[in-house]
């Protein structure tokens, strides 16, 4: 069964100014802290980058050295026909040269000629060599080259992932913070018109107003509620997709309490919690971005596979020397004139095979050059229209407060004619549903503010490293 924790014994560090004695506020800081550190998908992130380690651990392994023992025996009726005995220690290297000591041993009536050695054994060192493929690369020297690429590509991709999941969860902080702000409104609003109705049904009483107007009182009493009721239902939901981000330790949902509230000052600190504060276009570097350096990693190794792919046009020339000895114990034992080599050579004809593996492999590359250009251009003309959408709500929020004051300044007047008996009951409910409405569509304009500054935020991928 999923366990829920309230948030208000979880979140004892994070109070702050408290609207009153009960309320806790949860700031946009403290809530993407916590999602950045036990979001599953921010956990699920930080994986790439043990996956990237383990492959260059696994790619390093293709030069760790090794031992070899082969001993092969055929015994029957009493005969020994043949006990071969071979010991190999082999060091891998770089340029496609291996180090190599060898112990052989055979015995038996039946050999084969050129398997006789000393009684004691004999003893070979010498290197084997690839002089044609794989000289200056090989699958070893390019898996271990890829997977060094790949690596730093994992970083790239861990914080493409930690933006994303930090930029969802502050979409749905913004809209928790506007279902939170309507209901403030339509509370404050619902206890206006209580008063008002009290004050009419008292004027009822003393016979200055007539009955109807405390019917209308009561009506817009009704529509305040029914607002606010709508209200509620909407802070629940966002409530609710709040919470789906909100984890602790040991994979533990949380979920957001009655009593925790959001920053309502958000506008103040926004900027320094997504860490875009003082950015200007021309303080933007787009060569930086994540998203080009995972596809620059990606060309790099696209890029190692291309030489791997033209090094198998080369002939194949593999060769091998060991100096052979007796006496392996004494340094000066091993003779030049005592050895034993070969080489091997190989070349197909026609090459189409090759020839075709190279053609693809340059296709890859154009092909995500391509991408890269056209990603560089969509991240630079998206950051440009936000900049200036950004420029347009500074416009757009000026204005709308200049509107929310207009007709704050309207009803104060209508309501002041009307304690003077010279306005009505319908007239304050009109000039009161402007005001409503202005102020929620004020309320919309910020969230859209606050959300073009996540998209901001989003569009540079920037991981948060202060929080």
């Amino acid at each position: 069964m999923i366990k829920y924790l309230s948030i208000i014994c979880l979140l004892t560090t994070t109070l702050l100014n408290a609207q009153s004695q009960d309320s806790i506020v949860l700031t946009l800081s403290e809530y993407l802290g916590y999602v950045k550190k036990y979001h599953p998908i921010a956990k699920q992130a930080n994986l790439t980058l043990q996956v990237g380690q383990a492959n260059l651990m696994k790619a390093r392994g293709g030069f760790d050295p090794k031992i070899e023992i082969d001993n092969d025996r055929k015994k029957f009726k009493n005969i020994e026909y043949y006990d071969q005995l071979n010991a190999t220690f082999k060091i891998p290297t770089w340029y496609g040269i291996e180090l190599k000591g060898n112990f052989e041993q055979n015995d038996g009536n039946f050999l084969n000629p050129q398997a006789f050695v000393p009684e004691d054994g004999l003893y070979s060192a010498g290197i084997s060599a690839s002089l044609g493929q794989g000289l200056f690369i090989n699958k070893r020297m390019a898996d271990l080259k890829k997977a060094k690429v790949f690596t730093e590509q994992a970083k790239a991709d861990r914080e493409l992932l930690i933006n994303q999941i930090l930029y969802d969860a502050s979409i749905a902080y913004f809209n928790w913070l506007q279902a939170y702000n309507e209901i403030e409104i339509y509370k404050q609003f619902l206890y206006n018109a209580e008063i008002r109705l009290k004050g009419v049904e008292r004027s009822v009483e003393t016979g200055d107003k007539a009955n109807i107007d405390a019917v209308e009182a009561g009506i817009i009493v009704k529509n305040r509620t029914l607002g606010l009721e709508k209200s509620k239902v909407k802070l629940m939901k966002a409530s609710l997709e709040l919470s789906t981000y909100l984890w602790l330790n040991d994979n533990i949902p949380v979920e957001i309490q009655p009593q925790v509230i959001p920053d309502v000052l958000i506008e103040n600190t926004i900027d320094d919690v997504l860490e875009i504060s003082g950015l200007g276009m021309s303080d933007i570097t787009i060569e930086n971005h994540p998203k080009l350096k995972s596809l620059g990693f990606k060309y790099e190794g696209l890029e190692i596979d291309k030489r791997l792919k033209a090094n198998k046009l080369l002939p194949t020339i593999d060769i091998q020397y060991n100096f052979l000895t007796e006496t392996a114990d004494i340094a000066r034992s091993f003779n030049t004139n005592q050895y034993k080599g070969g080489f091997n050579i190989a070349f197909p004809l026609f090459l189409r095979k090759e020839r075709g593996d190279l053609r693809l492999a340059k296709t890859k590359l154009q092909d995500l050059q391509f991408e890269i250009d056209n990603t560089k251009i969509t991240i630079q003309n998206k950051v440009l229209a936000i900049y200036r959408e950004l420029e347009s709500f500074e416009i757009q929020n000026q204005i709308i407060e200049d509107i929310v004051t207009d007709y704050t300044t309207m009803l104060n007047a209508e309501e002041r004619k009307f304690s003077f008996g010279e306005s009505s009951i319908f007239l304050i409910n009109s000039r009161e549903k402007s005001l409503i409405d202005s102020r929620l569509k004020a309320i919309e304009l910020q969230n859209s503010f606050l959300k073009t500054k996540a998209k901001l935020f989003n569009s540079l991928s920037r991981d948060l490293n202060n929080i």
